[in-house]
């Protein structure tokens, strides 16, 4: 099956938990709500835009974080605060002016974690998240940030306040904690590890947890960032630091400062992503080009997908001998190497086995079609599209394309002729939709055969629907005999 309209994105909703409802959203909708939560205060718009775009990355790269819940994503700061209460005109319209935009690491969409402030150096990803692979976020320098008049902070609390707090959340409770040592640091200088002491030993904590576990207890505007020195005296602990944030990713301070210093949105993400691609579609995949006579396969694993050349070009051979149509001058095969690959860069679901526009057929991997009849298939399919596709009369009708191609695969149809509209084909959600609109166009075309012949039926794709077939009611189909 093909749709063919492109979509404009890699996923057209999410399912999102708002307020202990499940909704489903637009993506567009959900990044626009997203802004509101994290960054409705940004003055500049280049850098809202940027946010935009990290948002919506952020959000399909986690898409399904939550799918033994029964949804995609919440709506709290453990995926992304979304406040869609909150959404104004200004938001909306950075959402909508990078609509689709995406970062893009080897083909898939990119982890694009974000900050409130860095403090004047991000912190390299793995540092925090050590399963997540990513080599466009390390640690680097941030004269931007460093512009921020809220880098640096102060916080001061009881030794007994503090044992407290890590007790509710279900770590140790030091007894009367006299000391908290940073044993190690990251790269960028964060603390890494803690020694936490008291009459009673110490014991040690990862810095991440115990200022998570100090900001779900006694405030988030606490222990802002894990970049701080600590001394003890008097029953206190006193804290003094900068940033605010894990400091991984686009610092948002540093973002404000460069969209306000007149540098565009993708100027802010080359900063803050070095590496990473911006575009609609799946990006940084390194293809190798295979040729043959008509046709060039690109492909990141050559020996296993070099067969699919040689199958395409025996189908455009006989696709071209049957019909007559002419063979076009050039055309191109993308393999891509797994399932999620081809949805980010199509916008298909998974079902749907290939992809075809313009003179390019883009296909999921040959392992998921289930053999070679399978792949046969698929590639006669879409290199009928494309053949029509070149030639085709202007206004053809969508149900025209699919069910001609239907019928030259299997000129046997069964079940009702109809018209369907063009949503019908271009839905993701259903299946089953989808299918019964092939069948009902299959079957709508093998009745014009029946009835007009085979070539003439052919001639059509160049010459247009005849007046007595565009004028037959879209529900039935024509007359079987004169």
């Amino acid at each position: 099956m093909l749709l063919l309209v492109a979509f404009p994105g890699p996923a057209a909703t999410l399912q999102v938990r708002i307020s202990g409802h499940i909704k489903v959203v637009p993506v567009e909708r959900y990044v626009a709500g997203v802004l509101a939560g994290e960054s409705g205060s940004f003055q500049s718009a280049e850098a809202l835009k940027a946010m935009a775009v990290a948002a919506r990355t952020y959000g399909v790269h986690m898409r399904g974080r939550h799918a033994a819940e029964g949804f995609d994503l919440c709506d709290t700061t453990h995926c992304q605060r979304l406040e869609p209460d909150r959404v104004t005109t200004r938001l909306t319209a950075a959402a909508a002016d990078t609509a689709g935009e995406m970062l893009w690491w080897q083909g898939k969409a990119a982890f694009t974690p974000y900050t409130r402030d860095c403090g004047g150096s991000t912190e390299d990803a793995a540092a925090i998240w050590p399963d997540q692979p990513a080599a466009y976020l390390k640690s680097h320098a941030d004269p931007w940030c460093a512009k921020s008049a809220d880098a640096h902070w102060q916080w001061t609390t009881t030794a007994e306040r503090l044992a407290q707090a890590l007790e509710n959340e279900g770590l140790r409770r030091p007894a009367r904690p006299t000391q908290i040592a940073v044993l190690s640091r990251t790269g960028s200088g964060r603390a890494a590890l803690l020694g936490i002491g008291g009459v009673d030993g110490s014991f040690r904590m990862s810095a991440s947890s115990f200022r998570f576990a100090v900001g779900r207890q006694l405030g988030w505007n606490t222990l802002r960032s894990d970049r701080y020195t600590v001394r003890f005296g008097d029953g206190h602990f006193w804290f003094e630091g900068g940033g605010a944030g894990h400091g991984a990713g686009l610092c948002q301070n540093g973002a404000e400062q460069m969209g306000l210093a007149g540098k565009g949105y993708r100027e802010i993400l080359a900063f803050y992503y070095p590496g990473a691609a911006i575009g609609l579609n799946a990006q940084g995949l390194r293809w190798q080009r295979l040729s043959g006579e008509n046709i060039s396969l690109l492909t990141l694993f050559p020996e296993v997908d070099s067969a699919v050349l040689g199958l395409a070009e025996r189908q455009l051979r006989a696709v071209a001998a049957r019909t007559g149509w002419a063979v076009p001058a050039k055309l191109e095969i993308r393999v891509y190497p797994d399932l999620d690959t081809f949805r980010n860069a199509t916008g298909e679901p998974g079902w749907v086995a290939a992809h075809a526009e313009g003179f390019r057929i883009e296909l999921q991997p040959t392992a998921s079609l289930r053999g070679r009849h399978a792949l046969e298939s698929t590639l006669r399919h879409e290199i009928i599209h494309l053949m029509m596709a070149g030639q085709a009369a202007p206004g053809l009708p969508v149900w025209f394309h699919e069910g001609l191609a239907e019928w030259i695969e299997n000129p046997i149809a069964t079940g009702p002729a109809g018209t369907p509209p063009p949503a019908e084909f271009r839905q993701t959600v259903e299946p089953s939709r989808a299918r019964r609109a092939y069948a009902e166009a299959h079957a709508m075309v093998a009745g014009l055969v029946r009835r007009y012949g085979e070539l003439a039926v052919f001639g059509w794709v160049k010459r247009g629907l005849p007046p007595e077939v565009t004028n037959t009611n879209a529900s039935q189909a024509p007359p079987n005999s004169k």
